[in-house]
């Protein structure tokens, strides 16, 4: 090595050593634990999708990717943890329409701004409502229910899990949509509204597809029209709001993947790789469906398209509904 050499190499070496520590450690992500926060309680869908995606990275890059249940104010407080979190890629969230999309105008005040304090990975999955009445109602179509909702001199009710959930919501835009009003009718949780859907109280349900299954597959509930853009995997013979006449309808729940704001782009362009790799295999197909959902990948940037369009449906259908918390 001749003394032009000597130099060249000394002085790279000196370069190296004087690159931030947050460039050096993009070139070694990751070396620890990944956290990923679950902002609502174990063994509910969101935290069911979370650990199966966090399976299928860890089997195919070895990443330790750990849960971390954070439940509480409808998912402000674990999404708050990841916009407040180190943005080094060692924190990710999985969020939801709940929090990123519905709170936002529900609640006075928010910890965190879901179109500003996040980077955003990738959507993960969607799953629609289905709108069910009990075996005994008269209504065989929604043709059928939305003649009778037009036409009855008392409104139909509809029951709901919560106020401001999804399912309440699609509700609340379905019957704009369709030209007539209902009583919205909310219970804690999704198991009183069945039960009284059954005894004839309420008269129909925009049901998460886990909550009916059950009476679903008994006979004891009718589904009339599922919210997706498509019909569901589980459902085949149900067609879709859309397609029963409400063209462009579409309601759903969904999860996308979040990091806190200013996580650097080739650690979040990794991840959404090896995301997207893992929502394509036929086992999490298989096991999103079970759980009536489909799998919902895409890029950060169609990510922040849907979520800024989202958080304007949704907040336009809390105010159109003047819908207030329990």
């Amino acid at each position: 090595m001749n003394r032009r050499d000597l130099f060249l190499a000394s002085a790279g070496g000196a370069f190296t050593g004087l690159l931030p520590s947050a460039v050096r450690a993009q070139a070694t992500w990751p070396d620890r634990p990944i956290r990923l926060i679950v902002p609502f309680p174990p063994a509910g869908g969101t935290d069911v999708i979370a650990r199966e995606i966090a399976a299928r990275l860890g089997a195919a890059t070895g990443w330790n990717i750990v849960i971390d249940n954070r439940p509480g104010a409808g998912g402000n407080i674990g999404l708050e943890a990841v916009a407040k979190a180190a943005p080094d890629g060692y924190t990710l969230g999985m969020g939801q329409a709940a929090n990123l999309a519905i709170n936002p105008a529900l609640y006075p005040r928010m910890p965190f701004d879901p179109l500003r304090d996040f980077a955003l990975v990738s959507t993960v999955a969607v799953q629609p409502n289905v709108l069910v009445v009990a075996k005994n109602a008269p209504y065989r179509t929604l043709a059928d229910l939305v003649s009778a909702a037009r036409s009855r001199r008392s409104q139909l009710t509809a029951g709901n899990a919560g106020n401001g959930t999804v399912g309440h919501l699609a509700g609340e835009i379905f019957a704009r949509k369709a030209g007539f009003e209902i009583i919205s009718v909310p219970y804690r949780g999704a198991s009183p509204v069945v039960t009284d859907l059954l005894a004839g109280r309420v008269d129909l349900f925009f049901a998460n597809p886990l909550a009916v299954k059950g009476t679903l597959e008994s006979g004891d509930v009718r589904a009339l029209a599922v919210t997706s853009a498509t019909r569901m995997r589980a459902l085949p013979d149900v067609p879709t709001i859309a397609e029963a006449g409400y063209a462009g309808f579409e309601a759903v729940n969904w999860t996308g993947l979040v990091a806190p704001a200013g996580t650097p782009a080739p650690v979040i362009s990794r991840l959404n790789e090896e995301v997207r790799k893992a929502l394509g295999q036929d086992e999490v197909v298989a096991r999103l469906a079970a759980e009536g959902s489909e799998p919902k990948g895409s890029t950060p940037e169609e990510f922040r398209i849907f979520l800024a369009a989202e958080h304007e449906k949704w907040g336009r259908a809390v105010r159109d509904a003047r819908v207030q918390l329990d």
